[in-house]
């Protein structure tokens, strides 16, 4: 037996061996293993993220006085598992909890479903909610459309993934029994490349071979990119597709064995702290085939291993560092006072455990404030003395006083739980307006105020909002008018801010400008060069090292207030 790490290097040595012969196994042609590298070894070598794996959808007798529950692996019939109602009730889940699993869509989601006419359904009903307005994904697919849109395995392996010349040839050749239906999903397909076209500006089509592996390839990309919110698939994409990116993966087929632990290894991939673990939705009873493969591939404990610790668990873990915080700051006030760096440091460390807790909790759609020991509002205040002190090291310049603060990772990735933009800013501005009373007007402004500066993107902007609010908005006729306000004065303070700083540090503000731009578009720190070029009077040698890293603070303190979020 083969390493599960293994199995994605060695797909298409896979099906190479049993279109050779299927009576042939691994040790057949291998013999003994020297060495086994499975999913529990790679978690525990923090090579890979564990699962955290929810069963969702419960099906019970109509005539049941006490509404029995029924297996549904007993009853496992076409009719009922891609009936109208059902399909659309999953469809309703996912995008009423898709933010939530994948932080805001800070990561993307790939939905696995049973065979190519329930993905046609299904992207039928993404496409009408979105319509609807009740979402603003963007959904693509792919799939073959030949001998393999049922199955009945459900292996979690596809050939059409496995390189270009399979996949050609099943573009170019379906196989006569399947041309009614392949004909058929092709027109589909075509239809929903179309979509994807109009998406991204391209033009793919299923009609040319080549152009057909272009949009496999183009889409591989979207993915990765998060360009693509979620990906629908029948088995393409289920192994040998690594995404760093890709965090929850949703499930409505009858996955097993490799398989299955393959579909659910495109989640783990390791990427920042906010990706904590590979989110696993499953609509269908997979809970004992999950506990049957990694018992097949590791052993019988492997689960432990795997599988992430119930909701229940997760509330004492966060209960717990919470003491721990609060034995060092009990109230947010005292935060203020810590005796010294060192206090502070502690500080620091045990926020940011309870930030990593509270991160993993907000995947789980049960999560609410009410379940642990701290109020919302009280976790939001610490959240800011937190970014305080985040400030107080970003700001210390003075080259005399090295700070023990200066190399803590504060992980500012993991306060980033909400789709807060200055979009969504102008969304409050424009409530603040119609707010009715001075009472919900005060509740308002300090409820925008703590959006802001509990977000580290716009907590540079925080003084300038607020300035806006006190002596622009009172003049804005409607609440329809405020986003034409704001970006008035916006342009008019991004001006004033250039002006400001050109005098301070004696640049040329043209040319402070073109640098910015360049910087915008580059998406890259200033180069030292271009840095010089910005000065009046270009500093000698001994003063460049202390003058342009200083500049270059500067100048990206200066792109994030006014252009990032924008």
């Amino acid at each position: 037996m083969i390493g599960l790490n293994s199995i994605d290097r060695s797909a298409s040595w896979y099906y190479a061996v049993s279109k050779f012969s299927r009576k042939y196994t691994t040790s057949d042609l291998f013999h003994k293993p020297l060495h086994k590298y499975t999913i529990v070894d790679a978690i525990k070598d923090e090579n890979v993220l564990k699962f955290n794996v929810e069963y969702v959808g419960r099906y019970k007798k109509k005539d049941s006085a006490n509404e029995v529950d029924i297996d549904v692996e007993g009853i496992d019939t076409k009719e009922l598992m891609e009936s109208d109602v059902r399909l659309e009730k999953i469809t309703d889940y996912i995008i009423a909890q898709h933010n939530r699993k994948t932080h805001s869509k800070a990561f993307t989601g790939m939905f696995c479903v049973s065979s190519v006419p329930a993905l046609i359904k299904y992207y039928e009903l993404f496409a009408q909610k979105k319509v609807e307005g009740k979402h603003n994904l963007k959904i693509a697919t792919i799939f073959s459309y030949a001998a393999n849109e049922e199955d009945p395995d459900a292996d979690g392996l596809d050939e059409a993934v496995l390189g270009k010349e399979v996949v050609l040839d099943k573009v170019a050749e379906p196989q006569a029994q399947y041309e009614g239906i392949a004909s058929h999903s092709r027109d589909r397909l075509e239809e929903f490349i179309g979509d994807y076209n109009k998406m991204f500006g391209s033009s793919y089509t299923t009609k040319d071979s080549e152009s057909y592996y272009n949009y496999y390839n183009d889409i591989s990309k979207k993915v990765r990119e998060r360009k693509v919110d979620i990906l629908l698939v029948v088995n393409m994409f289920l192994t040998g597709f690594d995404s760093k990116t890709l965090n929850t993966l949703y499930v409505d087929k009858n996955l097993k064995y490799h398989g299955l632990i393959q579909a659910f290894s495109r989640t783990n991939r390791i990427l920042n702290e906010q990706k904590s673990q590979g989110n696993i939705i499953s609509f269908r009873n997979l809970k004992k085939r999950t506990d049957d493969a990694l018992a097949l591939f590791s052993n019988k404990d492997a689960k432990d291993t795997v599988n992430m610790p119930p909701y229940e668990e997760f509330i004492k873990m966060f209960n717990q560092a919470l003491d721990q915080m609060q034995t060092i700051a009990p109230d947010t006030a005292s935060v203020d006072s810590l005796e010294d760096e060192n206090a502070e440091l502690e500080f620091i460390k045990a926020f940011r455990e309870l930030m990593r807790l509270r991160n993993v909790l907000s995947t789980f759609a049960d999560f609410k404030f009410d379940d642990v020991s701290i109020q919302e509002q009280e976790y939001e205040d610490y959240k800011s003395k937190y970014l305080d002190l985040y400030d107080k090291v970003k700001t210390n310049t003075a080259p005399e006083k090295e700070s023990i603060l200066e190399e803590i990772d504060f992980e500012l990735e993991l306060l980033a739980m909400d789709e807060v933009n200055v979009a969504y800013i102008l969304k409050l501005l424009s409530k603040l307006k119609q707010s009715d009373s001075d009472e919900d007007y005060q509740q308002q402004y300090k409820s925008l105020m703590q959006t802001i500066g509990g977000d580290p993107e716009l907590r540079s902007k925080q003084e300038l909002i607020d300035k806006f609010i006190q002596e622009n908005l009172p003049d804005v006729q409607s609440a329809e008018e405020v986003d034409d306000a704001f970006a008035a004065y916006w342009e008019v303070e991004k001006e004033k801010a250039t002006q400001a700083m050109a005098e301070e540090e004696h640049l040329i503000p043209e040319n402070v400008k073109e640098l910015v731009e360049r910087m915008i578009f580059s998406n890259q720190e200033p180069l030292r060069e271009d840095i010089v070029a910005t000065m009046e009077k270009p500093p000698s040698v001994l003063q460049r090292k202390k003058v342009i890293p200083r500049l270059a603070e500067k100048l990206k303190g200066f792109v994030n207030t006014f252009y990032g979020g924008m």
